[in-house]
């Protein structure tokens, strides 16, 4: 038996991202480090995998086709009340991050994000929502992004809606949804 061939007493992780190449890396990093891991490519794999086998660790990308991670994740919760789940994603903002720990998620991680990352997300304690703040102050264009992201997490993501609440065209709205947030 090698050193990455799962074992039943190894803590099983379910990691959820629609990105394949990406769950692949990360399933074999985190494989490394002493995790049996499972993975799904959208909730309604996540959710079959949970029920048959109980994990002790969950990591769900937040933006994927389907259902997102912050829909998945209180259904995850609801199966397994101590289930210690990480929102992952390369789109964040302060609004799905307060939204995340709101909703039962341990911590919330930015990409890029290594296993390393991944697994001291899952170890510690409950994110202090203080931290999930900048220390520097955000750019004009920083702040529009969070307000966007903020007004569509209120709209529980709601293309039509959002756009309706910021005086928006929807189509707008979709473009600067599509690109990456700006930097600080």
């Amino acid at each position: 038996m090698n050193d990455e061939t799962p074992r039943d007493d190894q803590p099983l992780l379910l990691l959820v991202d629609d990105d394949p190449t990406f769950t692949r890396v990360m399933a074999r990093a985190l494989a490394r480090r002493g995790l049996r891991v499972t993975t799904a490519g959208n909730a309604e794999q996540a959710l079959e995998l949970a029920r048959a086998e109980r994990p002790d660790y969950a990591v769900l990308d937040l933006k994927m086709e389907g259902d997102s991670g912050l829909v998945l994740l209180p259904r995850l919760l609801e199966l397994y009340p101590d289930l210690k789940v990480a929102i992952l994603t390369g789109y964040s903002s302060i609004a799905t991050a307060v939204e995340a720990i709101k909703r039962g998620a341990c911590n919330y991680l930015c990409k890029p994000a290594d296993a390393d990352d991944v697994l001291t997300a899952l170890l510690s304690e409950q994110a202090d929502p203080d931290s999930l703040v900048p220390e520097h102050p955000m750019s004009v264009d920083r702040l529009q992004w969070e307000h966007i992201q903020r007004v569509l997490s209120e709209h529980e993501g709601n293309i039509s809606a959002t756009a309706r609440a910021l005086g928006m065209h929807r189509r707008t709205l979709q473009r600067r949804l599509q690109k990456r947030p700006v930097r600080r």
